[in-house]
């Protein structure tokens, strides 16, 4: 852990400071800008198969076209060593992502899925890929940009853009798509997309540079090495794989569960990701206070628990069909523990990390701890069709135990991480 973690609390921004600077507003536009297309690709593009008749096995089949957020770490390296001739190391990366994506956005809104998934698959395909090299780059801006007592607030205020843009993104196309129909509803997230390439010509460049790796392998090896260097490493990357499983299995296909049960899309877009950005908030909240009493241990022990059986929540849910009191109930449970184990795996990440090369080696334990997510996305859509979604629920409680018996496993060591190198 880095000597400057150890800073004092007075030498930490209060939250009156944080709120007020310059430059943590920007980190939250930066983590909004992080969050917006993500949802375009995830939770308007399954209403949209979905409002056409497309299958929920070819929905789950089509969301692998997330796949570049997976390997992103496969060309991060490329990103670091050759920076773009304009606005700097980071910032030129950043614009061009934003702009290039609001293009492919565009592209989007002209494809007809009800004809064939190709062209839809492609462009969202093409956003995919902007989008993660687009976060590559933020998420150096943003270690650049912090001083070290700044980090915490810095991922306090990426954390809620993120979450904010999230919500925003899929409840405006949802309800766009509703009353006017939804290539209108992607022309306007188009639109919102570019205002973000805005922001990033007015965003100063950082104080603390560093010149690009010299060669691609000294940007490769060395962090590779360090970070297989951990004693236990093989056991705590497979943690890392692991502990989200439940939740990604769960949070697969919550757009076609909830329609499935009678949600509209109007009431999915706004009544429940408005309890959903805010139970997510507040997880947070409640995760890092909590983590610091309890420990990184004691926490991913209590909040594995908790995340897995949460899981049960939507089951209930399942079987009581289009019930607003049990929909309330099951999206806060869900998403304040979710909020909570993320809390939990973040924090057990950046243990792993060695500060000199903390963005290589964070940007491959992301792409591990994601991989549930991502690689889900048939299995999902075939239990849903096959089994229903009881079962799904059932299942996904079940793929939340393999990770909190890796913590119990693992626990000395998980231990030893909390101690201060």
């Amino acid at each position: 852990m880095p000597s400057e973690a150890a800073l004092s609390p007075a030498a930490k921004p209060s939250l009156r400071e944080v709120l007020a600077s310059p430059k943590m507003a920007l980190l939250m536009v930066l983590g909004a800008a992080s969050g917006f297309p993500n949802q375009v690709t995830e939770s308007a593009l399954q209403a949209w198969l979905k409002d056409v008749h497309v299958s929920n096995t070819q929905i789950g089949i089509v969301s692998y076209v997330a796949l570049p957020y997976l390997l992103k770490f496969l060309w991060a390296p490329l990103v670091d060593r050759y920076p773009l001739p304009f606005l700097g190391r980071r910032r030129g990366w950043i614009l061009a992502a934003q702009v290039l994506l609001a293009i492919a956005i565009v592209l989007l809104a002209f494809q007809d899925p009800a004809t064939t998934l190709v062209g839809v698959t492609a462009c969202s395909l093409a956003i995919v890929f902007l989008s993660a090299t687009q976060d590559i780059v933020i998420d150096a801006y943003r270690t650049d940009v912090a001083a070290p007592a700044e980090r915490g607030p810095a991922v306090t205020a990426a954390t809620v853009g993120y979450r904010t843009a999230a919500y925003v993104a899929p409840a405006i196309a949802l309800v766009l798509a509703d009353h006017v129909g939804w290539r209108p509803a992607l022309l306007v997230l188009a639109v919102l997309m570019a205002l973000f390439a805005v922001a990033t010509t007015l965003a100063p460049e950082p104080e603390r540079r560093s010149p690009p790796p010299s060669t691609l392998r000294e940007s490769i090896v060395a962090p590779l090495r360090e970070l297989l260097g951990t004693p236990g490493a093989r056991g705590l990357l497979l943690l890392v794989m692991l502990f989200k499983l439940g939740d990604a299995f769960s949070l697969k296909l919550f757009t076609p569960f909830m329609m499935d049960t009678g949600f509209s899309k109007t009431e999915i877009g706004v009544v429940i990701k408005i309890i959903w950005v805010a139970a997510a908030i507040g997880g947070s909240v409640l995760g890092g206070i909590w983590m610091v009493r309890l420990g990184l241990l004691r926490a991913m022990l209590a909040f594995g628990v908790l995340q897995a059986a949460s899981n049960l929540a939507y089951l209930v849910l399942a079987l009581a069909g289009k019930n607003y009191p049990v929909m309330y109930c099951a999206v806060v449970i869900e998403h304040v523990t979710h909020a909570m184990g993320n809390v939990a795996v973040v924090a057990l990440m950046m243990a792993l990390c060695d500060l000199r090369f903390s963005a290589f080696q964070y940007a491959l334990l992301s792409t591990l701890s994601q991989l549930p997510r991502y690689g889900l996305g048939w299995p999902a859509g075939w239990v849903a069709d096959h089994a229903g979604w009881p079962s799904y629920y059932v299942v996904s409680f079940l793929l939340g135990l393999p990770g909190l018996a890796a913590v119990w496993l693992l626990r000395k060591r998980i231990g030893a991480l909390d101690v201060p190198r």
